[in-house]
């Protein structure tokens, strides 16, 4: 059997966990520059308020019914999820990290009456270790389980778990999920199936096997054996290689000003180089652009990127941002009023098996110490305590976050007091 682990509006219940004050009511949490929701707790869903809606268009609604706003806290919601994922590794061996708040769980050596009592006792111990309520739905396939899981939020999310290990559950399940709400499917198999009568997962359950082998590929065939309950797609215990690390955000304000941009670029720049070493890995190209705000119409529009291939792959802040800097004289123009700017690193290796030009002219030793002394400071002391020059000190180009809640679990400074 094959449990997914899900937290429940994720982000709220971040929010919430440090805000108790806040059960039961409305929240929703926003994108970078406050601009679109992201998030919602089943509160403020009730109300009508769209996933995407940008906040300037719902202001009115939101403080009508005194729905509690929050800029996007990534930090936050990393370590709580950290906390969540080392949970739930204690109770399998098999465990896989899907995403910021999802991991499937292999519970194939419980017998059938003993898993919901198990899952049931996982969900009470993230509870009682992280506060973050989860739902939990199992079942002989990863496409079931997420099923189920789907199904004990949308029916019972107080049972909190819902396993399928009966025929019965299994068609109930099947019955009650429409085509397009099965998990990977994709637009455009959910046009084909549609076109061609079937409405539930179900009907596709009961496709005739021909039918489905020659209509649709091999991810297709993998998905009907699924929903059959035999178990096709692999546990990924080890995430995946990364092919590239990325930086790229808006600014809270429109920049003209050269040297403004340049600052954002070389910081975000730094932030790649910072999350390659962390990771031990390093790049043999980067790539960088800036643009304008496309939605801007009545505005001068650009955009332009480049890719720069690196003479030696490198992990460190100061050969990045030259290199970016190099870049960027080639694709800045003047009178513009730029909003978004960003690092890409690309042709990712491990850093330890890095093959060094014999004719290279960097002091790659004295480089990587350079770089073990600037993480180890940026640790101890905060993010960006030692930096270069180039990164500067302006915030104009900082992300707009008016509500941005405290980062209670990772800055001594805003860790929770309370007064007795």
């Amino acid at each position: 059997m094959i449990a997914l682990v899900d937290c429940n509006n994720f982000y709220a219940s971040c929010e919430r966990l440090f805000q108790p004050g806040l059960q039961n009511k409305p929240i929703v949490v926003l994108s970078n520059n406050d601009g679109c929701v992201i998030a919602r707790s089943d509160e403020a869903r009730a109300l009508g308020i769209e996933m995407g809606a940008p906040s300037f268009l719902i202001e009115s609604l939101l403080q009508q019914h005194n729905v509690s706003v929050f800029s996007s806290n990534y930090t936050l919601y990393g370590d709580l999820s950290d906390r969540v994922m080392t949970t739930l590794s204690q109770y399998t061996d098999r465990l896989e990290v899907y995403s910021i708040d999802e991991a499937f769980l292999d519970l194939t050596s419980f017998r059938h009456h003993y898993v919901t009592g198990y899952a049931h006792t996982i969900r009470n111990m993230i509870m009682q270790n992280v506060g973050i309520p989860v739902s939990i739905g199992i079942a002989p396939s990863k496409t079931l389980a997420k099923m189920a899981n789907r199904l004990v939020k949308k029916r019972n999310k107080q049972a909190g778990v819902y396993c399928i290990d009966t025929e019965e559950k299994m068609q109930f399940a099947l019955q009650n999920t429409a085509v397009n709400d099965i998990w990977g499917i994709g637009s455009q198999y959910t046009k084909l199936l549609t076109r061609n009568g079937f409405v539930t997962a179900w009907d596709v359950s009961r496709a005739p096997e021909e039918w489905i082998r020659k209509n649709l590929s091999v991810v297709g065939q993998r998905m009907y054996n699924e929903l059959k309950g035999i178990s096709c797609i692999p546990f990924e215990e080890m995430p995946a290689k990364k092919k590239m690390v990325c930086v790229a955000r808006g600014f809270g304000k429109v920049l003209s000003d050269k040297n403004e941009v340049m600052e954002a670029l070389a910081n975000f720049t730094a932030m790649v180089a910072a999350k390659l070493r962390s990771e031990q890995l390093a790049t043999n190209a980067i790539q960088i652009f800036v643009q304008t705000n496309a939605h801007r119409s009545n505005e001068p529009q650009y955009f332009r990127s480049l890719t720069i291939q690196l003479p030696e792959a490198t992990n460190s802040t100061n050969e990045l941002i030259r290199q970016a800097r190099q870049g960027f004289e080639t694709i800045y123009r003047p009178g513009y009023n730029y909003n978004k700017t960003g690092c890409t690193a690309m042709e990712l290796v491990p850093a330890e098996k890095i093959q060094y030009n014999m004719f290279d002219t960097e002091n790659r030793a004295r480089n990587s110490q350079l770089m073990q002394v600037v993480d180890t400071v940026n640790r101890s002391f905060g993010k960006n305590a030692l930096r270069f020059a180039l990164q500067g000190f302006g915030t104009r180009w900082k992300l707009r976050q008016l509500k941005l809640s405290p980062c209670y679990t990772t800055r001594i400074e805003e860790v929770l007091t309370i007064n007795i």
